[in-house]
C-alpha cells in the first residue's frame, strides 16, 4: 500500500496549476447518461473517483475514451442497464448521481447505497423527497434504492436543507420530466451551476443555477455533439492556499477563478495572511505570525467544509485560541486524533473545534482517514520538525492530482512509496483510448 514520506520544514515557493473541479466531474460524468450520443469533456481531473465513474458508465453499456489525460468523450447512446450494484459503488459518494440520471433515461434505476469518505451521517431523504415528488416510486431493500416511474411530471420542490447531492440529482431527474420544476432553496455551490452548463449544452433548459431558485423545463432528449470544459477545483486550489500560508511560503495559483474563493480568501486576509488577486491567478504569501480565528463551515458562499482539515493545520500555528465549527456533516473530525499524534492541543466540543495554537508539530506516523483530512495531513506534515509518514494515501489520490508532483515542483520534500497509484476502486489508472475519428 502507498504512503508519503514527507520531510517538513521547507517553505513552499513557485506556481501550482490547479486541475478541473473533482465535485463537477463526478457529477458531469453521470449526466452524461442522460445524452443521447457523443459528448467532450475537456479539464477532467485525473483522479480516483473519475476513475471509478468511468468503470460504471462502461458496466452500465456507454463508451468512453480518453483523447488525452484531460479530454473525455462519452457515448451513452446505447446505455443497456439501469442497475448499479453494491461492488460498482462502494467506494464512491458521488455514485448517487446515478439514480437521477438513470431514472430519468429510463424511468428506472437501482442503485446500491453509496460509498466514499465516512465523516458522519449524510441521508438522501431530500433526494429521495424530490423523486417522489416528480412522479417516482421508491422502495428501499437489502441496500439497493428501487425507484421507477411510468412519467416524470415537472413540479414545485422545496429542499427542507440546502444540498448539493440533492439539488444535482433533482436537476438530472427534471431534465427530461414532462413540465417545469422549480426547485427552491437549493445550493449554490460553482460546481451545482457547472452542472446546469453542462446540461445546458447538451440541450437542456435549466436556468437560475447559483440563485435562491431553478427553474427546469422538461425536453425530450439531450442530443449532445456538444463541448463542455469543467472549471477549475475550488478545493484544490484552496488547499495549496492553505499549504503556502502554512509553510510561511510564496505560491502563485493558476487556473483558478477568484470569486470562488472568496470565503477562504476573506479568513486568510483576517489570519494576516497576504492573498493577491488578478485574473485567473491567485498569490498567497505566508507570514510568521498568524492570527487566531473562528470559522464556521456552512454551504456556499460560506466556508467550504471540504477546507476544513487543512485550516485546522493553520490555526495550530496561530497565536491564540480559535474555533471550527462544522456546520455542515455531523462529524468530520477523525483527523483531530491523526494532527494529535503530530502534536497539535486540540479539544472537541460537539461541532466544535478548538485549537490552542502556536504549536510546532513533529513529524510522526499518521493515517489518511479520509480525502481532507488525508490533504491536511499532507500540510502537517510540510510544516513539521522531522519526518512525517501518511498511510492509506489512496483517499488523497480519490480527490487530487498528482498531488505530490505539485508540491515537489514547489519545493516540498515528499516522497510515494509503494508499488504505483490505485485508483478509489482499486485499479490501476486506464490507459488512455482515442475515440472513433468520425467523433473528434
Amino acid at each position: 500500500m502507498d504512503k508519503f514520506i514527507i520531510t517538513g520544514g521547507r517553505p513552499l515557493e513557485g506556481e501550482a496549476v490547479i486541475s478541473g473541479s473533482k465535485n463537477a466531474a463526478v457529477a458531469i460524468i453521470p449526466a452524461a447518461l442522460l445524452v443521447e450520443g457523443w459528448c467532450r469533456i475537456e479539464n477532467i481531473p485525473k483522479i480516483g473517483d473519475v476513475e471509478a465513474l468511468i468503470d460504471i458508465l462502461r458496466k452500465l453499456g456507454a463508451e468512453v475514451y480518453f483523447e488525452d489525460d484531460h479530454t473525455l468523450y462519452i457515448n451513452s447512446e446505447n446505455l443497456n442497464s439501469y442497475k448499479a450494484s453494491y461492488d460498482m459503488v462502494k467506494s464512491l459518494r458521488a455514485s448517487y448521481y446515478l439514480l437521477g440520471a438513470l431514472l430519468a433515461r429510463f424511468g428506472r434505476a437501482e442503485v446500491a447505497f453509496p460509498g466514499g469518505c465516512d465523516f458522519g451521517h449524510r441521508p438522501i431523504d431530500q433526494h429521495i423527497k424530490g423523486f417522489e415528488a416528480l412522479g417516482a416510486k421508491v422502495k428501499i431493500e437489502h441496500g439497493i434504492i428501487n425507484m421507477h416511474a411510468d412519467e416524470l411530471v415537472g413540479t414545485q420542490i422545496f429542499l427542507d436543507i440546502v444540498s448539493v447531492g440533492a439539488t444535482i440529482n433533482l436537476m438530472l431527474a427534471a431534465v427530461k420530466a414532462e413540465g417545469t420544476t422549480i426547485l427552491e432553496n437549493p445550493a449554490k455551490e460553482p460546481h451545482v451551476v457547472d452542472v446546469a452548463n453542462f446540461l445546458n449544452a447538451m440541450g437542456a433548459d435549466i436556468k437560475g443555477a447559483g440563485t435562491d431558485e431553478i427553474k427546469i423545463r422538461g425536453v425530450k432528449s439531450l442530443k449532445g455533439e456538444a463541448v463542455h470544459s469543467i472549471i477549475p477545483d475550488q478545493i484544490e486550489a484552496g488547499t495549496f492556499m492553505i499549504a503556502a500560508a502554512a509553510t510561511k511560503g510564496d505560491v502563485v495559483i493558476r487556473n483558478v477563478i477568484p470569486k470562488h474563493m472568496e470565503p477562504l480568501t476573506a479568513k486568510l486576509l483576517e489570519m494576516n495572511v497576504d492573498v493577491t488577486e488578478n485574473g485567473d491567478w491567485i498569490r498567497v504569501k505566508g507570514n510568521r505570525h498568524i492570527v487566531k480565528a473562528n470559522i464556521k463551515t456552512l454551504p456556499y458562499p460560506g466556508f467550504p467544509t471540504d477546507l476544513h482539515p487543512p485550516t485546522t493545520v493553520l490555526l495550530c500555528q496561530a497565536d491564540g485560541t480559535s474555533t471550527i465549527t462544522e456546520g455542515v456533516y455531523d462529524s468530520r473530525f477523525q483527523y483531530v486524533e491523526e494532527l494529535k499524534r503530530m502534536g497539535a492541543e486540540i479539544k472537541l466540543e460537539g461541532r466544535i473545534a478548538v485549537i490552542e495554537g502556536s504549536r510546532q508539530l513533529t513529524g510522526a506516523p499518521v493515517k489518511a482517514t479520509d480525502l481532507r483530512a488525508g490533504a491536511a495531513l499532507v500540510i502537517a506534515g510540510l510544516t513539521a520538525k522531522g519526518i512525517t509518514e501518511i498511510y492509506d494515501v489512496k483517499h488523497i489520490d480519490r480527490g487530487y492530482e498528482n498531488f505530490e508532483e505539485k508540491l515537489v515542483n514547489l519545493g516540498a520534500r515528499i516522497e510515494r512509496v509503494g508499488s504505483t497509484r490505485i485508483t478509489s476502486n482499486g485499479t490501476v489508472l486506464a490507459a488512455k483510448r482515442m475515440p472513433p475519428s468520425s467523433v473528434v
